[in-house]
């Protein structure tokens, strides 16, 4: 799995941080920065939701 932002639709809600915080962090602009490729299953799986479009 390769993760990339969009920085331009990030709103700094910090969801994908929630999410899956071993993958996602903000800067200090509140903007989603991308720490690490998720591991293994779950981890994937905690960055599909952090990342989801709604």
């Amino acid at each position: 799995m390769r993760i990339s932002v969009d920085t331009d639709r990030c709103v700094g809600a910090g969801q994908c941080v929630l999410s899956a915080p071993d993958v996602f962090d903000q800067d200090d602009m509140g903007i989603v920065l991308v720490l690490a490729e998720p591991a293994d299953e779950p981890a994937r799986e905690a960055a599909r939701r952090g990342g989801a479009t709604r």
